[in-house]
């Protein structure tokens, strides 16, 4: 799955610019049919987690799967509609952001039996609300409300990222680290 997913992610760009080529040239029929067979190619893609928004299970697939190849266990229950008032570019920094955090921690602990990430996504009162908790052998530092980064030299945008995009939405963030377990909670007004 991860393999496939990058080659899509790769092959983005290049589908873009041929769809915009038959844009450009009004050829619709061409375009449509462009559609099928990137329609077609996606489908045939065997994904793991299914949330009902695709952009989510893109991400999702991807990421969990480079978390299962580092023998990390993995539970996920997600399910949204396949429309978000978030933009599928938000939804990306904050889940790529916080799946790449968890997985990295979690592969500093020496023993894969004690790995795992935990991710609820759903709605809660008309609210998108997102959890992923990890297995963690650090103690992320916290000053005031934010977390700094465990790594050494300019790091830690992740974070910096995940906060703006849930203060554009006038969101809700909490953070959490306690011995062995560090957790993300957001809510996002819909």
């Amino acid at each position: 799955i991860y393999m496939t997913m990058r080659g899509w992610r790769h092959d983005y760009h290049n589908h873009l610019q041929s769809l915009k080529g038959y844009l450009s040239l009004n050829k619709v029929d061409q375009m449509k049919n462009y559609l099928n067979e990137l329609e077609t190619d996606l489908d045939s893609i065997d994904t793991l987690y299914h949330s009902g928004n695709l952009q989510l299970d893109s991400i999702l697939n991807a990421k969990l799967a480079i978390a299962e190849k580092g023998h990390i266990r993995i539970h996920c229950d997600a399910l949204i509609p396949p429309q978000l008032h978030v933009s599928d570019l938000d939804l990306c920094v904050i889940l790529g952001n916080l799946l790449d955090n968890a997985i990295e921690s979690c592969r500093k602990i020496k023993d894969p039996d004690e790995r795992f990430i935990r991710v609820y996504i759903g709605f809660l009162k008309k609210q998108l609300y997102i959890s992923i908790t990890n297995a963690t052998s650090e103690t992320v530092k916290q000053r005031t409300d934010h977390y700094f980064t465990t790594k050494r030299g300019d790091h830690g945008h992740g974070l910096k990222r995940v906060d703006q995009v849930v203060k554009k939405y006038d969101g809700y963030l909490n953070r959490q680290n306690e011995p062995g377990v560090f957790a993300t909670e957001i809510v996002l007004p819909l």
